[in-house]
Protein backbone atom coordinates (compact mmCIF):
# COMPACT_ATOMS: atom_id res chain seq x y z
CA UNK A 1 0.00 0.00 0.00
CA UNK A 2 2.75 2.43 0.90
CA UNK A 3 4.78 1.73 -2.26
CA UNK A 4 3.50 3.42 -5.42
CA UNK A 5 5.15 1.01 -7.84
CA UNK A 6 4.24 -2.00 -5.71
CA UNK A 7 0.59 -0.93 -5.71
CA UNK A 8 0.68 -0.58 -9.48
CA UNK A 9 2.16 -4.07 -9.87
CA UNK A 10 -0.52 -5.51 -7.57
CA UNK A 11 -3.35 -3.94 -9.57
CA UNK A 12 -1.76 -5.00 -12.87
CA UNK A 13 -1.56 -8.61 -11.62
CA UNK A 14 -5.27 -8.52 -10.64
CA UNK A 15 -6.22 -7.21 -14.10
CA UNK A 16 -4.07 -9.87 -15.75
CA UNK A 17 -5.54 -12.73 -13.69
CA UNK A 18 -9.21 -11.70 -13.92
CA UNK A 19 -9.21 -9.90 -17.27
CA UNK A 20 -10.81 -6.76 -15.89
CA UNK A 21 -11.17 -4.55 -12.86
CA UNK A 22 -14.51 -3.36 -11.49
CA UNK A 23 -14.07 -2.54 -7.80
CA UNK A 24 -11.47 -1.33 -5.35
CA UNK A 25 -11.82 -1.49 -1.58
CA UNK A 26 -9.08 0.39 0.24
CA UNK A 27 -8.96 -1.26 3.66
CA UNK A 28 -5.36 -1.09 4.89
CA UNK A 29 -4.84 0.79 8.12
CA UNK A 30 -2.58 1.00 11.13
CA UNK A 31 -2.51 2.97 14.38
CA UNK A 32 0.32 4.48 16.38
CA UNK A 33 -1.78 6.21 19.04
CA UNK A 34 -0.05 8.52 21.49
CA UNK A 35 -0.10 12.12 22.49
CA UNK A 36 1.42 14.52 19.99
CA UNK A 37 4.11 15.39 22.51
CA UNK A 38 5.25 11.73 22.47
CA UNK A 39 4.62 11.07 18.77
CA UNK A 40 7.74 10.53 16.69
CA UNK A 41 8.13 11.58 13.08
CA UNK A 42 8.08 7.85 12.25
CA UNK A 43 4.75 7.36 14.10
CA UNK A 44 3.28 10.20 12.03
CA UNK A 45 4.71 9.03 8.70
CA UNK A 46 3.85 5.35 9.15
CA UNK A 47 0.18 6.13 9.75
CA UNK A 48 -0.15 8.80 7.03
CA UNK A 49 1.77 6.72 4.48
CA UNK A 50 -0.28 3.58 5.11
CA UNK A 51 -3.74 5.02 5.78
CA UNK A 52 -3.81 7.93 3.33
CA UNK A 53 -1.00 7.60 0.80
CA UNK A 54 -1.89 3.92 0.40
CA UNK A 55 -5.39 4.96 -0.71
CA UNK A 56 -3.84 7.29 -3.28
CA UNK A 57 -1.43 4.61 -4.53
CA UNK A 58 -4.00 1.89 -5.18
CA UNK A 59 -6.65 4.27 -6.48
CA UNK A 60 -4.17 5.89 -8.84
CA UNK A 61 -3.24 2.42 -10.12
CA UNK A 62 -6.94 1.66 -10.87
CA UNK A 63 -8.30 4.96 -12.07
CA UNK A 64 -7.11 4.86 -15.70
CA UNK A 65 -8.75 1.46 -16.18
CA UNK A 66 -11.99 2.72 -14.62
CA UNK A 67 -11.94 5.85 -16.78
CA UNK A 68 -11.34 3.87 -20.00
CA UNK A 69 -14.18 1.45 -19.27
CA UNK A 70 -16.43 4.26 -17.98
CA UNK A 71 -17.29 2.27 -14.88
CA UNK A 72 -15.87 1.37 -11.51
CA UNK A 73 -16.68 1.44 -7.86
CA UNK A 74 -14.34 2.46 -5.05
CA UNK A 75 -15.01 2.11 -1.33
CA UNK A 76 -12.46 3.61 1.04
CA UNK A 77 -12.39 2.55 4.66
CA UNK A 78 -12.05 5.63 6.82
CA UNK A 79 -12.95 5.77 10.51
CA UNK A 80 -15.27 7.59 12.84
CA UNK A 81 -11.98 9.05 14.14
CA UNK A 82 -11.76 11.01 10.89
CA UNK A 83 -15.05 12.72 11.86
CA UNK A 84 -15.06 12.63 15.68
CA UNK A 85 -11.44 12.05 16.76
CA UNK A 86 -10.26 10.90 20.14
CA UNK A 87 -7.28 12.40 21.95
CA UNK A 88 -3.95 10.78 21.13
CA UNK A 89 -4.89 10.09 17.52
CA UNK A 90 -3.66 13.19 15.67
CA UNK A 91 -1.94 11.08 13.00
CA UNK A 92 -4.78 8.55 12.63
CA UNK A 93 -7.52 11.21 12.68
CA UNK A 94 -5.66 13.29 10.09
CA UNK A 95 -5.20 10.29 7.80
CA UNK A 96 -8.80 9.10 8.10
CA UNK A 97 -10.20 12.64 7.64
CA UNK A 98 -7.94 12.85 4.59
CA UNK A 99 -9.52 9.68 3.23
CA UNK A 100 -12.95 11.31 3.52
CA UNK A 101 -11.76 14.44 1.69
CA UNK A 102 -10.07 12.29 -0.95
CA UNK A 103 -13.30 10.32 -1.39
CA UNK A 104 -15.45 13.41 -1.88
CA UNK A 105 -13.05 15.12 -4.27
CA UNK A 106 -12.49 12.04 -6.41
CA UNK A 107 -16.23 11.28 -6.48
CA UNK A 108 -16.88 14.69 -8.09
CA UNK A 109 -14.00 14.19 -10.50
CA UNK A 110 -15.01 10.78 -11.84
CA UNK A 111 -18.82 10.78 -11.56
CA UNK A 112 -19.23 11.78 -15.24
CA UNK A 113 -17.52 8.48 -16.10
CA UNK A 114 -20.04 6.42 -14.07
CA UNK A 115 -17.43 5.74 -11.40
CA UNK A 116 -18.67 5.87 -7.83
CA UNK A 117 -16.47 6.62 -4.83
CA UNK A 118 -17.71 6.27 -1.25
CA UNK A 119 -16.31 5.67 2.20
CA UNK A 120 -17.28 3.69 5.25
CA UNK A 121 -16.32 5.13 8.64
CA UNK A 122 -16.44 2.37 11.24
CA UNK A 123 -16.43 3.14 14.93
CA UNK A 124 -15.37 0.57 17.48
CA UNK A 125 -15.44 -2.82 15.79
CA UNK A 126 -14.78 -6.14 17.53
CA UNK A 127 -11.37 -6.93 16.08
CA UNK A 128 -8.01 -8.04 17.36
CA UNK A 129 -7.13 -4.38 17.92
CA UNK A 130 -10.13 -3.66 20.17
CA UNK A 131 -9.75 -6.99 21.97
CA UNK A 132 -6.36 -5.74 23.17
CA UNK A 133 -7.96 -2.80 25.01
CA UNK A 134 -7.93 -2.97 28.77
CA UNK A 135 -11.29 -3.95 30.32
CA UNK A 136 -11.57 -0.47 31.85
CA UNK A 137 -10.98 1.28 28.53
CA UNK A 138 -13.34 -1.08 26.71
CA UNK A 139 -16.06 -0.34 29.29
CA UNK A 140 -15.48 3.41 28.92
CA UNK A 141 -15.88 3.19 25.13
CA UNK A 142 -18.97 0.96 25.37
CA UNK A 143 -20.66 3.61 27.53
CA UNK A 144 -20.06 6.17 24.76
CA UNK A 145 -21.88 4.04 22.15
CA UNK A 146 -25.69 4.40 22.23
CA UNK A 147 -26.15 0.80 21.01
CA UNK A 148 -23.91 -0.32 23.92
CA UNK A 149 -21.79 -2.72 21.87
CA UNK A 150 -18.94 -2.83 19.41
CA UNK A 151 -19.78 -3.50 15.79
CA UNK A 152 -18.80 -6.67 13.99
CA UNK A 153 -16.55 -7.23 11.02
CA UNK A 154 -19.55 -8.73 9.24
CA UNK A 155 -21.51 -5.49 9.70
CA UNK A 156 -18.68 -3.51 8.12
CA UNK A 157 -18.50 -6.02 5.26
CA UNK A 158 -22.25 -5.71 4.64
CA UNK A 159 -21.97 -1.91 4.49
CA UNK A 160 -19.14 -2.18 1.95
CA UNK A 161 -21.11 -4.73 -0.09
CA UNK A 162 -24.10 -2.39 -0.12
CA UNK A 163 -21.97 0.45 -1.50
CA UNK A 164 -20.56 -1.91 -4.14
CA UNK A 165 -24.00 -3.22 -5.12
CA UNK A 166 -26.56 -2.06 -7.67
CA UNK A 167 -28.79 -0.99 -4.78
CA UNK A 168 -26.50 2.01 -4.24
CA UNK A 169 -26.12 3.16 -7.84
CA UNK A 170 -27.21 6.72 -7.01
CA UNK A 171 -24.79 7.12 -4.10
CA UNK A 172 -21.38 8.69 -4.55
CA UNK A 173 -19.13 10.93 -2.48
CA UNK A 174 -20.71 9.78 0.77
CA UNK A 175 -19.28 8.55 4.06
CA UNK A 176 -21.39 5.94 5.82
CA UNK A 177 -20.78 6.07 9.59
CA UNK A 178 -21.03 2.60 11.04
CA UNK A 179 -20.57 3.40 14.70
CA UNK A 180 -23.56 2.31 16.77
CA UNK A 181 -24.50 5.97 17.23
CA UNK A 182 -21.12 7.07 18.62
CA UNK A 183 -21.07 10.11 16.32
CA UNK A 184 -24.52 11.38 17.34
Amino acid sequence: MRDFEGSKKLIDSVKKEFGRLDILVNNAGITRDKSLMMMSREDWSDVIDTNLTGVFNTTRACIITFLKQKSGNIVNISSVSGIHPLPGQANYAAAKAGVIGFTKSLAKEVAPYTIRVNAVAPGFIDTEMTRELSPQLKEKFLKMIPLLRFGTVEEVARAVLFLLSDESQYITGQTLQLDGGLGI
